[in-house]
């Protein structure tokens, strides 16, 4: 008798199920209710204005997924949810959820077009500039610095562990956004002192989270575009999700003119879901890379072997790749040795 079964292609043809049906919860703010204390179905359909036939199938739904726990009758949230998804505390990492429910689930259904065609398939298909739209608007970029902070703070989290700042005294996020990595570095260094680099518009966004994390003192906004000003200059420049989201020769470029701003014996970190040099084992990365086709005009994720290249090209005398977080990893470039 045939051992293969086709559990695992279900799973993955049907996974859209479960997915959305977290991003859901996310949205409607299951588990934010929840962190407030354990509550029954009929107290959740209340406060969550769920339809009486929807309700219980929905929340036992979250129970089999093992985002919700349920003992009697009473729903909570299970550990994870309660740290990562409730909107209450500083650990929560929905804001890339929320986005995600907006946005890409959405265009995503578009794929199959974007794989015979080459082209975006978010607000760009219809010749809207996807980054020029978010910034023009205050509260839709709001959402989507909060939701980088989101996709940002485990990385940030593992970079102030795990580089050597002690050589260094300042250094310069750029692609800024709402500022989460030059807050958690400098709040992990108290040497350091930090410019965060992003267009105009995000300044006061960048501003008024630095000051309720109380590291005015040691972080300052430096506005400019990565393309037409030069980089800050500081002993390390930190590029977040920042080069997967040009084509090759805009990547190439922003390496160059970091190489060019920092002092010898500088450094850059660049960090991204990084690929698995044999492009095996890190789908999140893979499909990090599909989403960029879906949302850039150029942009793809690369392997930690391509960025070390790209690196020694700009003139990085040496290079290495580090894992972060998850399927993030750092790829670190030296001016000097």
């Amino acid at each position: 008798m045939c051992a293969t079964t086709p559990d695992h292609i279900m799973q993955l043809g049907m996974g859209f199920w479960a997915s959305k049906a977290m991003l859901s919860a996310v949205e409607l703010g299951v588990f934010t209710e929840l962190a407030a204390g354990p509550a029954n179905l009929p107290a959740l359909q209340a406060r969550l204005k769920l339809h009486p036939r929807a309700a219980r199938d929905f929340l036992d739904t979250l129970v089999a997924l093992k985002l919700l726990e349920r003992e009697d009758g009473i729903y909570r949230n299970a550990p994870d949810t309660d740290l990562f998804l409730d909107k209450a505390k500083p650990s929560y990492v929905g804001g890339i959820l929320e986005m995600a429910n907006a946005r890409l689930y959405g265009f995503w259904g578009s794929l199959t077009e974007a794989l015979q065609t080459g082209e975006m398939q978010n607000e760009g298909k219809h010749s809207e500039d996807f980054f020029a739209a978010i910034y023009a608007e205050p509260e839709r970029l709001r959402g989507f610095l909060k939701a980088m902070s989101g996709i940002s703070a485990g990385a940030a989290q593992a970079i102030a562990a795990k580089f050597d700042w002690s050589k260094y005294t300042t250094f310069a996020d750029v692609g800024a956004a709402q500022g989460m990595v030059p807050v958690v570095v400098a709040r992990a260094h108290p040497h350091l002192k930090a410019i965060g680099f992003d267009l105009p518009a995000v300044q006061p966004i960048f501003e008024e989270f630095v000051a309720q994390q109380g590291l005015a003192d040691r972080i300052r906004f430096q506005a400019g575009s990565f393309f037409d000003d030069p980089m800050p200059t500081a002993d390390v420049i930190v590029m977040g999700h920042i080069l997967h989201d040009w084509d090759l020769t805009e990547k190439k470029m922003l390496l160059e003119k970091a190489f060019a701003a920092l002092p010898e014996g500088g450094a850059v970190i660049a960090y991204d879901a990084v690929i698995d040099d044999e492009r095996r084992e890190n789908a999140f990365g893979l499909l990090m890379s599909l989403n960029m086709l879906i949302e850039t005009r150029g942009g793809f994720d690369y392997t930690g072997a391509d960025c070390q290249a790209w690196m020694h090209d700009a003139g990085f005398v040496s290079t290495r790749v580090e894992r972060l977080l998850g399927p993030d990893s750092m790829v670190i470039g030296f001016k000097s040795g």
